[in-house]
């Protein structure tokens, strides 16, 4: 699906971008989860003002939402107002509805990016022809399907050709960590997992791996078929202890930034929010390798921390808030404006000019007095009684 996106060649550059570095941190430190954690924290480090921005606007968002619904209960009967007044709002106390929400979205490939880079390569199975194979049907067996193979093609490769961390991923050894096996799922623990090719179907050990182009790699043959994810029930204790972590973590950061807004600030929708997103992101993690487990938990972590830092300096919170509002309040106004003051502005000169132009225009003429005894003519002269403006013949009849 990315391929056929106009972005995708951006979008594969910054994968192998973030592979590379993932590849370079393995060298210096020969374990693929540390390397994880350590590319996490350089993540975090580069998005940090975009980071603290969707905080403090997230944050100001919902110290705003009780005035927000004294507004909407004022203005029920007038939505056009209550909208005005909202806008109004917003505009006074310097927040952004689309602040909380961009540096999210901006984030969000990232997660995509990482789940690419950390789950194993594509493996496409070629027949004697060069040509991929088709998946096996319903009537073929399993069997007469892998006699086809006589190579595998790797896919969605975004680790350098050849570095340690390629040749381990393609040979799935040495990727523990903390007793996790880093490319295996919550759902696979325990067990040895089938390793399956591009048609969902189990791959055959000793075939030759190839790269996109049909050329053969360093590596000769595909070692092994199936994944080591723990030999017993045990092992899945290791697996649901991270998952854990991580719903814990989510529902944590997202409770902290409750916790920092005035009461009933929440909507209800909001507050369902907090509580289906961490069984969400369960629900994912349960599913996906625990390489990126560990991603998403060490960004929580992170993100933890840094909410704690800006409540404690006071630059998210009620009072911050307050500050703001007052801030706003001083501001001289010839100082420069944001969009979307600048915004809220031309829509409320725009809002007075119609009903100005509403209340004083009238019909030409119509807001002269009616003189005494007639009324002006056509051409402005008053007429007389019983008689028109023109020329008569003293009769009281117009010349004809």
């Amino acid at each position: 699906m990315l391929a056929a996106l106009p972005w995708s060649p951006l979008f594969q550059q910054l994968l192998d971008g973030i592979g590379w570095v993932l590849a370079k941190l393995y060298d210096t430190i020969p374990n693929f989860g540390i390397s994880i954690i350590i590319l996490t924290i350089l993540i975090r480090l580069v998005l940090l003002p975009l980071g603290i921005k969707q905080i403090k606007s997230m944050q100001a968002m919902q110290a705003i939402q009780p005035k927000v619904k004294e507004l909407q209960k004022r203005f029920k009967a007038d939505k056009q107002k209550a909208q005005e007044e909202t806008m109004k709002l917003y505009r006074d106390h310097g927040v952004s509805p689309l602040g909380g929400c961009l540096p999210l979205l901006l984030q969000f490939p990232l997660l995509v990016a990482m789940y690419a880079v950390v789950r194993p390569p594509q493996l496409i199975a070629v027949g004697e022809s060069g040509r991929p194979v088709v998946s096996v049907s319903k009537s073929q067996p399993l069997s007469d399907y892998q006699a086809g193979i006589v190579s595998y093609e790797i896919h969605n490769n975004h680790l350098p050709v050849g570095s340690p961390l390629f040749e381990n991923v393609i040979r799935h050894q040495d990727l523990g960590f903390a007793w996790l096996n880093l490319q295996c799922s919550t759902s696979q623990a325990g067990t040895n997992a089938e390793i399956i090719d591009s048609n969902r179907e189990a791959v055959v050990a000793g075939k030759p791996i190839l790269d996109k182009t049909g050329n053969r790699l360093p590596i000769d043959v595909l070692s092994q078929a199936t994944e080591n994810c723990g030999v017993s029930p045990t092992s899945k204790i290791h697996y649901f202890v991270f998952l854990a972590l991580m719903i814990a973590t989510t529902f944590y950061q997202q409770r902290q930034m409750q916790r920092a807004s005035p009461p009933d600030a929440a909507s209800q929708q909001q507050q369902a929010l907090l509580k289906v997103m961490p069984l969400m992101f369960g629900v994912f993690g349960y599913a996906f390798p625990s390489g990126l487990v560990v991603y998403w938990t060490t960004a929580n972590l992170w993100q933890i921390g840094q909410q704690f830092v800006l409540l404690k300096a006071g630059h998210i919170g009620p009072d911050a808030l307050e500050r703001r509002k007052q801030e706003m309040a001083n501001r001289a106004p010839s100082q420069k404006k944001g969009f979307l003051g600048r915004l809220m502005a031309r829509a409320e000169e725009e809002r007075q000019r119609r009903g100005e132009d509403g209340t004083t225009m009238r019909k030409p003429g119509s807001g002269k007095p009616k003189p005494p005894g007639g009324r002006p003519g056509p051409s402005g002269k008053k007429k007389k009684p019983g008689g028109s403006s023109g020329s008569s013949n003293g009769k009281g009849r117009p010349k004809r």
